[in-house]
This record gives C-alpha cells, sequence and structure tokens, in this order.
C-alpha cells in the first residue's frame, strides 16, 4: 500500500424575564453604567443553581414593569452559526466548496462547531459571574449535560432517520455516541466546572495593565493549557497499530486491513485521533460516511462526493470520528478562549477597552494559526480539531463576535440582525426542527401515495428548482427562504409569545 500521507489532500434562553432592576433603576445614568447594563446576559437559566437573581429598589413610586435587557450581540451571533449550519448542511451538497474540507483547510462548514464553543465559553462566563452556590451550581451543570448528551444521541446516534427516511430506530451494534451536541456536552461541563470550582478565586477589580485578565482567571488557561497538553502528547507519541474493519457489499461482507505502524502522522489513516476512537467506542460506532471521502486519493468528483476510485486506498471506505474523543479534549480550548472573551466582557466597562481586548487576542490567535498551517508544522484540520484549526476558528470567532458588538451594542443597527437575535434566542428548538431536520421529517410524513409527494418535496421542485431551471441554485434559495427565513419568522414569533425552549 502506498504511504497515505501521498495521497492526501486537501454544533434556550429562558423568557426574557425580566431583569426588574438595575437596569431599569439605572437607565440614562452615566455612559459607562449604561453601556454595561446594556451587555448583561440571561442565558437560559442567569443562575445554575436554578434561582432568578433578583435585585429589589426601594421607592416610593409604583412599581414598573421592567425591561429585560440582553447582549444582543451574543443572541446574533448564536443565531447566525445555527443559520450557517443549516445552509452547509443542506445547501453544501450543492455547492462542496462550503462543505466541511475533506482533510488539510477551512471552509464555511468548518468555522460551526467552533464558533458554537466559544458561544459556550462566553454564555458560561455571564451565567456564573453572579458567584453562585457551588454545590447548586454543579447539580445544574450535571443535568444540563445530560440533558445535551441524551439529545444529541436520539439525533445523531442513529436512531432519527429525518428528514427523508421515514423510519426511525438503531442497532444498539452500530449507534453512533459521539456528534455534535455531545462535544458541546463535554467542553460545557469542563468550562463550566472550573469556572464553579474557581469563584472564591475571582477578583472583584482587575489589576492594571493588558494581561491582567489572563493572570486574574488564570486555572480557566490552566485547564485549556491541561486539555492542550493531553492532545499534543496523545497525537505525536501515541503508537498506531494495523488496524482492520469490514464493509458489507451487495455480494457480501468484506475486510480491510490499512498499513501503519507509526507516531505522530496526520494523515487520514494512520492518525492517534482515530485510533483512540476505534479503541474506545469501536469502529462500528463511529461515522460511516466521513467526508475524506472527497479527497482526491478517494474520488474522481473531488471536492463534490462521488464513487470511489477503483484503487482507491483501503481506508476511504472505514469510518472516522469527527467529535471524537481526543479531538473533543481539544476543543475544550475552544470553550476556554470564549470564556476568556465573557471575561472580558464583565470586567471592561468601555466599548474601546473590550474591543482592544478582543481584537488583539483574535490578531494573534490567527497569526499562529498562519505561521503553524503554512509551515506545515500543524495543518488547519477540522476532523483532527489540531492546535492551528483552534487557533484560526477562535481568531474568526472573536472577529466576527468584535464586529457583531460594533454593528448592534455600539452603532445600534439591530434591526438587520433581528433574524439571527430571534433565530439566537431559540438555538435549540431551531437546531433541532431546522438544522436535524425533524420539522420537514414531520411534514414528509403526510404524503399523496408517495413518499416523494410530500408538501417539501413539492416546494422544493416547484417553487424553487424548476422556477430557476437549475438544482443547485433552487436547492440554495430554498435553504435561504424555506428553512432560513421560515425558522428565523417562526422564532420571531415564539419571541413575542415568549416561548423559548432552554435545556
Amino acid at each position: 500500500m502506498e504511504d497515505p500521507k501521498r495521497l492526501e489532500e486537501g454544533l434556550g434562553p429562558k423568557p426574557l424575564a425580566s431583569n426588574r432592576d438595575y437596569n431599569n433603576n439605572h437607565q440614562k445614568k452615566e455612559e459607562d453604567a449604561n453601556d454595561e447594563d446594556h451587555i448583561r446576559h440571561e442565558i437560559e437559566d442567569r443562575t445554575p443553581a436554578g434561582e432568578q437573581s433578583v435585585v429589589e429598589t426601594a421607592s416610593l413610586r409604583p412599581p414598573e414593569r421592567p425591561k429585560t435587557k440582553r447582549v444582543a450581540t451574543l443572541d446574533a451571533f448564536r443565531g447566525l452559526t445555527v443559520v450557517l449550519m443549516i445552509l452547509v448542511d443542506d445547501a453544501g451538497g450543492a455547492y462542496p466548496r462550503i462543505d466541511h474540507s475533506p482533510w488539510n483547510g477551512c471552509t464555511l462548514a468548518d468555522f460551526v462547531m467552533p464558533f458554537f464553543l466559544f458561544i459556550v465559553g462566553v454564555a458560561i462566563a455571564l451565567a456564573l459571574k453572579k458567584r453562585p452556590k457551588v454545590s447548586a451550581a454543579v447539580k445544574r451543570i450535571i443535568i444540563r449535560t445530560l440533558k445535551l448528551l441524551f439529545w444529541g444521541i436520539l439525533l445523531q446516534g442513529g436512531y432519527s432517520h429525518a428528514p427523508d427516511d421515514l423510519a426511525y430506530g438503531i442497532d444498539m451494534k452500530q449507534i453512533r455516541w459521539c456528534g455534535i451536541l455531545q462535544r458541546i456536552a463535554l467542553v460545557y461541563l469542563a468550562v463550566a466546572l472550573i469556572e464553579t470550582f474557581t469563584t472564591k478565586l475571582r477578583p472583584t477589580a482587575l489589576d492594571p495593565g493588558h494581561f491582567s485578565i489572563f493572570t486574574a482567571y488564570r486555572w480557566q488557561w490552566i485547564g485549556g493549557f491541561i486539555a492542550f497538553t493531553i492532545y499534543m502528547v496523545t497525537t505525536y507519541a501515541l503508537y498506531v497499530p494495523d488496524w482492520s474493519f469490514g464493509v458489507t457489499h451487495h455480494h457480501g461482507r468484506e475486510r480491510y486491513t490499512v498499513k501503519c505502524g507509526m507516531r505522530g502522522h496526520l494523515g487520514p489513516a494512520c492518525n492517534a485521533v482515530g485510533y483512540v476512537d476505534r479503541a474506545v467506542w469501536g469502529i462500528n460506532h463511529l461515522y460511516s460516511s466521513p467526508v475524506w471521502r472527497r479527497l482526491k486519493a478517494c474520488t474522481l468528483s473531488s471536492p463534490s462526493d462521488g464513487p470511489l476510485r477503483p484503487d482507491a486506498p483501503s481506508w476511504c471506505r472505514a469510518p472516522f470520528e469527527p467529535e471524537g474523543l481526543l479531538s473533543s479534549v481539544s476543543a475544550i480550548l475552544s470553550g476556554t478562549i470564549g470564556i476568556h472573551y465573557g471575561h472580558v466582557l464583565i470586567h471592561f466597562k468601555g466599548h474601546s477597552k473590550r474591543l482592544k481586548q478582543w481584537v488583539s487576542m483574535a490578531l494573534g490567535l490567527l497569526a499562529i494559526a498562519i505561521v503553524l498551517h503554512f509551515t506545515d508544522a500543524i495543518p488547519i484540520n477540522k476532523q483532527l480539531y489540531s492546535f492551528s484549526y483552534v487557533c484560526f476558528t477562535a481568531a474568526a470567532a472573536g472577529i466576527v463576535f468584535s464586529g457583531f458588538y460594533i454593528l448592534i451594542d455600539i452603532w445600534g443597527l439591530r434591526t438587520p440582525f433581528l433574524i439571527f437575535e430571534w433565530i439566537g434566542m431559540n438555538a435549540m428548538l431551531v437546531f433541532v426542527m431546522a438544522a436535524q431536520g425533524i420539522f420537514a421529517a414531520f411534514i414528509n410524513g403526510w404524503y399523496y401515495k408517495n413518499p416523494d409527494n410530500s408538501l417539501v418535496h413539492w416546494v422544493q421542485n416547484h417553487v424553487f428548482i424548476d422556477v430557476w431551471k437549475s438544482e443547485r441554485l433552487g436547492t440554495l434559495l430554498y435553504v435561504i427562504f424555506a428553512e432560513i427565513l421560515f425558522w428565523g419568522v417562526v422564532s420571531g414569533i415564539l419571541h413575542k409569545l415568549h416561548i423559548y425552549w432552554k435545556l
């Protein structure tokens, strides 16, 4: 067999239950104080202990109905990430350039997971800033983690066949244990527990200096460094032996063997990330259609999906888990960087000070990623969740977050981004119903004569594809209008009715 390296190419808030408090009493006071109040965020449960944080005001006037202040930037960024997920999942087949990179490199789809983890980090910092009771907070964190794991396995473990297949159920010998929500659960658990257990070590005020925010939250960075060390040592030091797998064809089952016997390899066949998942979960429980099948080494249709080449190496047919265990350990660093941005939001009161911290951090991470990737030291790789990928995507998240902050929270241009904000407030609902195709599957269940004669298929074919005389363009327009815009409007209506799906 040829050397594999030569064959390579290139994942809820509560109803706006009013702040009852601080923002109303100090509205239109000093500019800095108003700025601080405007970015107070109420994510899902503001107090992990399940208790609402209420500041009562002593006033002789009759109490007025208070207004809720949220971080509109964070909601809009979360909504943008969900929109990107829907776009690349449902239009990526028609436009493979926006789909996941087959191996090294980064496309639009590759930003979705680290953006989610960045948002998780920011939200944790804001949700736990009130120094909650540790025992109650830990209980809440564990319960939420279990909920994420449950929904992740249910939606992506193979039980759901939405939206096209109207069947359901999975052979437990083939269930997929990993997935988007499972990775988010692991990162959330690690980052939130560190934040909770270090509440007594938090400063009430920062020391002077640009780097004081880093030393004030050193334990969060130590946790991220430990995750980084585990990942790097395992990736480059773990010996990967030869391995085999079976593939069922129409004529029977055939077994393939992949020759490895090496350490530190970053190609598809013999990397430590895949080896850890095969050893821990079992090869039958991994994702069965990895994106590396779109490599030129595997198909002549590259970068699109297509039939395998007759001379394709054996690993092209093998399963691989893109949200696996070792790569999820590396993903903890994405959450750590996100929580740093949340800490900046809490401690720095002026817009310019926040932006200086955020943008400088993003530019530093971007420089590291570019150097590592273009020197071939550590290529940017989503499937391996490489360190350069962490830096590059975190830099992008920081820049987009800063841009949204300028447009929405500083310049007040909130209206153009309302659809993102609404979707961000009901991100779990839209993720399940749209990104995972549950609503489309429900509609497809009501068909005429055969399953292809459903409302979803009729709208896609007759309203979009036939009208525009192009399957690619029709698919893109269907995703934009019949999925993204539709769920944006639904989310807006639900927001007006104070209806949210939270975990």
